[in-house]
């Protein structure tokens, strides 16, 4: 794994940062992180500068002043890391939703496959979510289902959060013009994709819901994400 980097936002994940690090480290001599952490109260970041003493050419840290969306945080992480050689450009959660040993599947469908973005699917066989409580498994699963209809994406998991994108799928999409900054910015970088022709991927993965730590879910994110696709679509319809 080769000219990759895993970019990871943080707020207040000090349970999880060190165990995640030496995850996505263990699965590949070659993998470098970008923590993005948002100044969290819980001190991150300094867990992380000293885990950078241990891995000095591999872990890199940026830290923003104030939390400011998981959606700006990316955007961030793809410009740092745009202005770098790298040539695979992960999303990754810090709380072990997604399983470090999954980022060698999601690797292999854009390095050997041919992908231009490669989606870590909950939903494409099946429902693969763990302690999710049930009527957080059918929001998650409905409000796919309905950005696919809107949008005609022909996607199953359009919300994941586990990703894997070529350079040059970044280097097209022209991401100061990304709107939105909770879970409707998965929704909206996979739609801009879709849109240029990039060829998307699921791979199916297990999710299982954190252990530690707090979720960042909210319902101003869950109404973006719903009113905010209509947006984007009709935006998309008027453009051409």
């Amino acid at each position: 794994m080769q000219d990759t980097v895993v970019i990871i936002p943080t707020y207040n994940e000090i349970e999880n940062i060190e165990a995640i690090i030496r995850a996505v480290f263990s699965q590949s001599d070659g993998i470098h992180i970008l923590i993005v952490d948002d100044n969290s109260p819980d001190l991150t970041a300094l867990k992380v500068k000293e885990l950078q003493e241990e891995f000095s050419n591999r872990l890199f840290l940026e830290i923003r002043k104030e939390k400011a969306g998981l959606g700006t945080a990316y955007i961030h992480g793809f410009n740092w890391c745009l202005k770098k050689s790298y040539q695979y450009i992960f999303e990754m959660d810090a709380d072990f939703s997604h399983n470090p040993k999954d980022l060698i599947k999601l690797y292999k469908a854009c390095e050997e496959e041919g992908a231009d973005l490669a989606i870590g699917s909950r939903y494409v066989k099946g429902v693969n979510v763990v302690n999710w409580p049930m009527a957080r498994v059918l929001m998650s699963y409905l409000a796919s289902k309905y950005v696919r209809v809107i949008t005609g994406m022909r996607i199953h998991d359009t919300t994941a959060g586990f990703v894997c994108y070529k350079r040059n799928v970044l280097e097209t999409i022209d991401l100061k013009k990304i709107k939105f900054i909770g879970y409707a910015f998965q929704i909206e970088m996979k739609f801009k994709a879709y849109l240029k022709k990039f060829k998307l991927t699921e791979v199916p993965v297990i999710f299982t819901d954190r252990t530690k730590g707090e979720s960042k879910l909210s319902s101003g994110i869950i109404s973006e994400a719903v009113f905010g696709v209509i947006s984007m679509k009709l935006k998309s319809v008027f453009k051409k």
